[in-house]
């Protein structure tokens, strides 16, 4: 186990270039991975502080428990390869069987697996999922280019098709109208979809290079999106349309991937050009960048993380030259800014 500490100050946007005077003061906490080569990714912290993963190439789905640093492997049917997992509160994992063409459910009881298939095949590669207020399962399909719902009870599948051609919807969140919003990375797009009538709107962002992959949403509404392909942090206000953009820290080549919010409205993100990677953090209040610290472990990519309120931490999978990592930033001290 290795801990870093990033000195901390209030920073402005373009100060990372240069030398970095920092705000807030990250602690960043990184354990091996004991399963080599398998692709851990996507973390999801339960409501015990437990975090679970997926090892994509591994074909596992897997907990990490931090007060005892030790993992457990669920084994999966070959060639599945979980892309992403959500943790309902009993025990009970869902996952994004990625090179299967479904869903599938974990009992984190007895270890038995449940799969649902897409109801399509060109459905083919189930991406990431999200829970809505109802406990239901919306999630993106990449490659053929749909958004889709599982309803819970009756273990339907509803697909939506995207309009535009090779969109490759990824992330995706709920608001907290229930709207659902997605980042459409083959494009320069998000899309809002109406959780009733399942209609689909496209909001065109104001760059037509613009690759928004993730997104996450603020209590007030607004809807937060990472740039991949330029570097910048994006700003859509749903009400009145307005978008407001700044360049992440390490300019056009920062490739910003995985991103989350904490319970003061800070965005938390992770350049993935820089090498090592960079945890970078956002005041949604003050509109300026507070933090950032290297990623002990080097290169490779975050690309997807999940905040945990009761640690006030962020959970984080990267995986670098073969050598997988699991680690935790917990964002400072909550009355530190």
């Amino acid at each position: 186990m290795r801990h870093r500490t990033a000195l901390g100050c209030v920073l402005l946007p373009a100060l990372f270039a240069s030398t970095p005077v920092l705000a807030d003061q990250p602690i960043l906490t990184e354990w091996e991975v004991p399963y080599s080569s398998s692709r851990p990714r996507d973390p999801y912290v339960d409501a015990s502080g437990i975090v679970w993963f997926v090892g994509q190439n591994g074909d596992y789905v897997a907990s990490f428990d931090p007060k005892t640093e030790a993992f457990h492997r669920f084994s999966l049917e070959d060639g599945a390869g979980p892309h992403n997992l959500i943790v309902a509160g009993n025990d009970t994992i869902w996952y994004a069987g990625n090179r299967a063409m479904h869903i599938g459910r974990l009992n984190a009881n007895d270890g038995s697996i449940h799969t649902i298939m897409m109801p399509d095949k060109k459905a083919w590669d189930p991406h990431t999922l999200v829970f809505d207020t109802a406990g239901d399962i919306w999630f993106t399909v990449q490659g053929g280019n749909f958004v889709g719902k599982l309803t819970i009870a009756d273990e339907t599948v509803r697909l939506i098709p995207i309009p535009s051609r090779g969109a490759r919807p990824y992330g995706i969140n709920i608001a907290g109208d229930r709207a659902v919003w997605v980042s459409l990375f083959g494009t320069n797009k998000l899309a809002r979809i109406d959780p009733d009538t399942f209609e689909l709107t496209e909001v065109v962002l104001p760059r037509a290079d613009a690759r928004p992959r993730r997104l996450e949403i603020t209590a007030d509404g607004l809807v937060w999106y990472v740039d991949y392909a330029k570097g910048y942090l994006g700003r859509l206000d749903p009400a009145t349309g307005a978008i407001a953009e700044w360049p992440a820290p390490s300019g056009g080549d920062s490739r910003p991937y995985g991103m989350e919010v904490d319970n003061r409205e800070r965005i938390w993100f992770v350049e993935s050009g820089p090498q090592p990677n960079l945890f970078v953090g956002f005041d949604t209040k003050t509109e300026a960048f507070v933090a950032s610290v290297e990623i002990e472990s080097g290169g490779g990519a975050v690309r997807h993380m999940h905040y945990d309120l009761a640690t006030n931490s962020v959970s984080s999978i990267i995986k670098d030259d073969g050598i997988a990592h699991s680690g935790e930033v917990s964002p400072g001290d909550p009355e530190g800014l």
